[in-house]
């Protein structure tokens, strides 16, 4: 059958080469009576694969049941055990480290009060509200203060001290209110693991993280003043991602062991804001939708580097991308979005 791509209907994912979607339709969901079922419907896996293939930007694709890798594709390098930069999904990785943080005693919970590590770094005649934000608000994006995202990125970037350039921004609404999508508020969670462990972000996370789970991490960019980037260019490999994907799918735990605090999975799928771009919801470095009807948690990095997991579908699906800039929004990651919904999740719903 001849592709057909779903515009008309909305989607950014070329049809799957089944009769119900290349209607513009999704397969219908499993019945409610039906069995537990394992592994992947292998007609709708076939044809979810091959339309990630038709998807230029798209490098690396691996989806998982119970843990079990089912599709391991290398659609254009460099390879599923090569570190890639996995963009803003770096803010999910960091909130994982500051959750076993606080897990370990580092930092004594998501109230600490951030001015107890960054008080000198406040700026000359302080907002009161500085005083006021805590680490979850961080985690979150909820700290109040101007992004340093989009067309504030490059002087952020630019400047000699990026902490105090980040507390400097004037309130655009009170901690603990809107989401404010920021890296500059990511990087001062970095900022306060190094301040109250006394090490590197770097050195936090390939003992707290890297160690348990049995991953390589790569060094990142750091800052003028050493501390390690926050929520941007940290460098893993999809197969890393899995791992990572598969610790919160298992609530924190890995082969058997609680790497992740008892209860930070639930408190980090807690919505806490909305996206003003997409509407989904955003808990501590994750974020959240509805796909037919299943709960999805996502990280998400610039470009399409995702870790999806459906909790109730024992599934986790890992895709990273080109993440060359572009000048516009080109539909690509509303694409994976799609591969997920209309691919994955109803081969998962028919199973094998």
């Amino acid at each position: 059958m001849k592709r057909r791509h779903l515009l008309a209907a909305g989607l950014s994912l070329p049809a799957l080469s089944v009769p119900l979607a290349a209607c513009g339709q999704s397969p219908g969901p499993a019945p409610a009576s039906a069995p537990r079922t394992e592994g992947l419907d292998s007609t709708l896996t076939a044809a979810a694969v091959e339309a990630a293939r038709d998807l230029p930007k798209m490098r690396a694709l691996i989806v998982a049941r119970d843990g079990q890798p089912l599709i391991e594709e290398d659609l254009r390098g460099p390879g599923l055990d090569t570190a890639v930069n996995v963009k803003s999904a770096s803010k999910s990785v960091l909130a994982a480290v500051a959750g076993v943080a606080i897990g370990k005693g580092l930092l004594t919970g998501v109230d600490q009060s951030v001015a107890a590590f960054l008080s000198d770094r406040f700026p000359a005649n302080p907002d009161p509200r500085l005083n006021a934000l805590t680490v979850g608000h961080l985690l979150s994006m909820r700290a109040g203060l101007a992004s340093t995202s989009g067309a504030n990125y490059g002087a952020w970037v630019s400047s000699r001290d990026w902490v105090r350039y980040a507390l400097a921004q004037p309130f655009e609404s009170d901690p603990g209110g809107t989401l404010i999508y920021s890296t500059g508020t990511s990087h001062l969670t970095s900022a306060v693991l190094t301040r109250a462990s006394g090490r590197s972000t770097l050195a936090l996370t390939r003992e707290l993280l890297g160690e348990p789970l049995g991953l390589t991490i790569p060094e990142w960019p750091a800052d003028p003043q050493g501390i390690y980037f926050g929520g941007n260019e940290m460098r893993l490999s999809p197969r890393a991602l899995l791992a990572f994907g598969e610790l919160y799918r298992n609530d924190g735990v890995h082969e058997g062991v609680r790497v992740l605090p008892e209860g930070w999975v639930e408190a980090s799928w807690q919505p806490r804001g909305n996206s003003r771009w997409t509407g989904d919801g955003h808990g501590y470095g994750w974020w959240m939708r509805k796909a037919r009807g299943h709960d999805v948690f996502y990280a998400w990095g610039y470009g399409g580097q995702m870790v999806f997991v459906v909790p109730d579908l024992r599934l986790t699906v890992v895709m990273t991308s080109d993440s060359a800039p572009v000048e516009a929004r080109d539909g690509h990651v509303q694409a994976l979005h799609a591969l997920l919904a209309n691919g994955f999740i109803p081969a998962a719903e028919r199973g094998a």
